[in-house]
């Protein structure tokens, strides 16, 4: 197990994309408590930032002083009220809203994911990039079942519809991975804006950049410069050994 003590950096960028005339997205970080998150609201304009906000102020009312397993639970569940009071408000009103959610929580050495939708968890280490989340739609469904190939799927017709999101059904299942961290390791968490424009390569190319306010700049804009139809919105945490400094800039 690695016991050296690591410290987060973190950086974030967000944007309501080159089509859409609002930003659904949320987002939250608190290095403190070890805990990032994306939600990506649907439900159009105030609907599904609503929603996505319920995620975020859930999140933010958090105190997660206990043991690690039992704060993963506590974001879980935190998740399960979000949907409830998603759900209640959707009934309540007629009115269609859901989000999805990716959650990063880190203490000590040990880091949990935990999510729900297509927003995703990536970690660059020693230079090679990992998707830990896997998408819940439909289309990432028919691969698992083997009725499309995997290099199909980016260009389906239907690779946007979730299969589970938050607020959308009265009981949501969250999915979860817990691992060790290593120093230098670099996560990202992001909307489904960002990777429906911009491929793995170039995601690890530009998560290898020094600063990370200019590498979830770089990562936004890059979306931008490919079109980008939908919000996006990058959260970037770089874990150091603390008794490296910090450099200028967001960085790390």
């Amino acid at each position: 197990m690695n016991t050296v003590n690591l410290r987060p950096f973190t950086g974030v960028s967000t944007h309501q994309g080159q089509v859409r005339d609002h930003n659904e997205d949320g987002w939250f970080a608190s290095e403190e408590q070890g805990l990032w998150a994306v939600a990506d609201g649907m439900g159009g304009h105030e609907n599904g930032e609503w929603a996505s906000g319920v995620v975020v102020e859930a999140l933010g009312k958090l105190r997660l002083d206990r043991e690690f397993e039992d704060c993963c639970d506590q974001i879980a569940e935190a998740l399960h009220e979000a949907n409830e009071a998603i759900q209640k408000e959707s009934s309540a009103n007629g009115k269609q809203m859901g989000t999805t959610a990716v959650v990063l929580f880190v203490r000590g050495s040990r880091f949990a994911v935990l999510w729900v939708g297509d927003s995703r968890a990536y970690l660059l280490r020693d230079g090679a990039l990992h998707q830990l989340s896997k998408d819940h739609t439909q289309v990432q469904e028919m691969v698992d079942l083997g009725m499309l190939e995997a290099d199909q799927a980016h260009l389906h017709p239907m690779r946007h519809v979730l299969a589970r999101a938050i607020g959308v059904t009265a009981e949501i299942q969250v999915d979860a991975i817990l691992d060790e961290i290593e120093a230098g390791d670099t996560f990202l968490l992001a909307s489904d804006g960002l990777h429906c424009c911009v491929g793995d390569d170039v995601i690890a190319r530009m998560l290898a950049g020094a600063s990370l306010d200019a590498v979830t700049n770089d990562l936004v804009n890059e979306s931008l410069d490919q079109g980008a139809p939908d919000n996006v919105t990058v959260v970037a945490v770089r874990f150091r050994e603390a008794t490296v400094p910090a450099m200028a800039g967001g960085g790390q």
